[in-house]
């Protein structure tokens, strides 16, 4: 199951597109049948019979439940154009970085006498290359929800709440309840 920071990674990467996907149903289940090699394949990543899989492919059929259209929507989003994501990550994480804008509740382990209660912000950070990096090969390698959140949150603890170093040095952050998360590279 895919957390909010996985599916935030996969927006950014679906912004980077240069074309954008087929519009008809037509159009997206031919696009699938190419990829996937044939109806029974398509039938199965979307949940239909493959006989209305060859239904929406000639035309016959061209209203899907509003789930099968977004599944079917879903599934050529995932499969265009990647190179073309493969180029923007490589980017963001060999030279640009990426930006998080988040609105979450962000908790605090700090020294005896400061704050530690937890509290809802609203950031964007700019974070370096070697965050983007890491982010791209956690997900890459199947990481679950709740290391890409340890990621993010040493990014933002590094460069936002320390300073890059010049101050909290102590501090160490964590993230819980994510209202919303985006990024962007």
């Amino acid at each position: 199951m895919a957390g909010e920071i996985d599916d935030a990674l996969d927006r950014a990467g679906q912004e980077a597109f240069t074309r954008q996907p087929p519009k008809t149903l037509k159009g997206r289940v031919n696009f699938l049948v190419r990829q996937l090699k044939s109806t029974q394949a398509v039938a199965r990543e979307i949940g239909v019979s493959r006989r209305s899989v060859e239904r929406y492919r000639s035309g016959e059929r061209r209203h899907p439940p509003q789930a099968i259209a977004d599944r079917i929507e879903a599934a050529v989003r995932a499969r265009w154009q990647p190179r073309v994501r493969q180029q923007a990550r490589a980017r963001a994480a060999t030279d640009t970085g990426i930006t998080i804008e988040t609105r979450a509740r962000f908790g605090y382990t700090a020294p005896i006498g400061t704050t530690d209660d937890p509290r809802v912000r609203r950031l964007t950070v700019h974070l370096p290359p070697e965050y983007a990096r890491r982010l791209f090969d956690a997900q890459q390698q199947g990481a679950g929800d709740p290391q890409l959140r340890r990621i993010v949150a040493e990014g933002l603890q590094e460069i936002y709440f320390k300073d890059n170093g010049r101050r909290a040095a102590d501090l160490e952050v964590d993230i819980s309840d994510i209202d919303y998360l985006d990024v962007s590279y």
